[in-house]
C-alpha cells in the first residue's frame, strides 16, 4: 500500500474496467478568512457546514488502450470533473503500473449550481472516486484533495467527510482538525438573492486593517465550541464570519436574516461565503425549539427568502421532531441535471 492508496475493499476485483462514486455537499461556510499555518504561512482558510442528503454520483468506465486524454462526460458541461478524471486516471494507473488510458464519465445528482454548496467540488470527488474504483483502488483523502485543487483551482474539503476541519482551500491541505464533530444545531435552510447562481471566480477578497486578528479569534472561539459542544458559540463565529463577508456578497437580506435569527431563539446565522445558501442555526437542546422553528419559517416566507431545508448537524433528527413542512425544494432552475 502506498502513501496515495487505501487497502482495495474485500472481493474488488483489480482489473475492474467500471467504478462508482459519490460526494456529498455542504451548506455553505461556518467561517472562512484568512489563517496561519503550522509555519507562520498565511494562506486561504475555510471550515464547512456539512449536510446530509444531496450530492454527486459518477460511473466511470475506462477504455484500456484508449488515449489517456480520451475523456468524455455526461454532462458535457462538467469540464472541471472531466479535468479530475484525466488527472485521476493518471494517478491510478502510475499506482498500478500500468499505462494511462481514456474512458467515459456519466455524472448525475441533485444539487443546485452557483449557490455555494460545493457542487463542482462534490462532482470533482464523486469522479475520483469512481476512476479510482474502475482501477480497483481507494485514494486517500489527501490525494483526492490534490488533484481536486488541481482539477479546480479551490476545493472544499468534502473528501474528509463530515467532521470539521480548517482547511487551506487552494493549496488543497488541512490546516487543524477541529475535533470529531461540530456542535449540535438544527439549520434552517433558506436561498437568498432570488436563489440565483453567484460567480465564485469572479469574486474579490478584501482584507482590511484588524481582518487577521480577527479570524485568528474566531478560530480559537471555534475550536472552544467544537471542543465543548457549545451550540451559542459555534453561532457567534458563524454570525461574525458571515458579517465579516458581507464586504464581498453584499447579501440585502443580512440584517433582515440576523433579525430573525434574534426574534425566533436562534444562536446564529451561517451563509456560504461563495455563494447565496444561507442558514438560521438553533440549538436543540433549547426549550420551544419546535415553535422557533415555525416562527423562523414564517418570517423566512415575509421577507421574500425562501426556505430550503431544515437539518442537523449530528446523525439522526427523529427525536427532535424536525417537521417536513420546513422542506421545500430550491429554485429549479437552479437545480442540476
Amino acid at each position: 500500500m502506498t502513501d496515495a492508496t487505501r487497502p482495495t475493499a474485500p472481493g474488488v476485483d483489480p482489473h475492474r474496467t467500471t467504478g462508482d462514486g459519490r460526494a456529498s455537499c455542504h451548506h455553505g461556510e461556518i467561517l472562512q478568512g484568512y489563517f496561519h499555518d503550522g509555519n507562520r504561512h498565511l494562506c486561504h482558510g475555510l471550515v464547512t457546514l456539512p449536510m446530509d442528503g444531496p450530492g454527486s454520483t459518477a460511473r466511470f468506465v475506462r477504455r484500456p488502450g484508449s488515449p489517456p486524454d480520451e475523456v468524455t462526460v455526461t454532462p458535457d458541461s462538467r469540464t472541471k470533473a472531466r479535468k479530475a478524471a484525466v488527472l485521476a486516471l493518471r494517478e491510478c494507473a502510475a499506482l498500478r503500473g500500468q499505462d494511462p488510458c481514456g474512458g467515459e464519465l456519466t455524472l448525475t445528482g441533485d444539487l443546485p449550481v452557483g449557490l455555494g454548496m460545493g457542487s463542482s467540488t462534490s462532482d470533482v470527488i464523486a469522479t475520483v472516486r469512481a476512476v479510482a474504483d474502475s482501477w480497483g483502488l481507494r485514494l486517500r483523502p489527501e490525494t483526492a484533495a490534490r488533484l481536486a485543487v488541481r482539477a479546480e483551482g479551490a476545493s472544499d474539503p468534502l473528501m474528509y467527510g463530515p467532521r470539521p476541519l480548517l482547511f487551506a482551500q487552494r493549496e488543497g491541505r488541512v490546516l487543524e482538525v477541529l475535533g470529531s464533530a461540530l456542535p449540535p444545531a438544527v439549520v434552517v435552510g433558506c436561498a437568498l438573492g432570488g436563489s440565483e447562481p453567484v460567480d465564485t471566480l469572479s469574486l474579490t477578497a478584501l482584507v482590511e486593517d484588524g481582518d487577521l486578528a480577527a479570524y485568528a479569534h474566531l478560530r480559537r472561539m471555534l475550536r472552544t465550541a467544537v471542543a465543548d459542544a457549545d451550540t451559542a458559540l459555534l453561532g457567534r463565529v458563524s454570525t461574525a464570519s458571515a458579517r465579516l463577508r458581507q464586504r464581498v456578497l453584499g447579501h440585502r437580506e443580512f440584517l433582515a436574516l440576523k433579525g430573525i435569527a434574534d426574534s425566533t431563539g436562534a444562536v446564529g446565522v451561517q451563509i456560504a461565503h461563495s455563494g447565496n445558501v444561507a442558514g438560521i442555526l438553533f440549538d436543540p437542546r433549547a426549550p420551544g425549539l419546535d415553535g422557533g422553528l415555525r416562527r423562523c419559517s414564517r418570517a423566512l416566507a415575509r421577507e421574500g427568502i425562501t426556505p430550503t431545508r431544515t437539518f442537523t448537524t449530528f446523525a439522526s433528527p427523529d427525536h427532535l421532531g424536525v417537521p417536513p413542512w420546513t422542506t421545500t425544494s430550491l429554485k429549479p432552475s437552479a437545480a442540476r441535471t
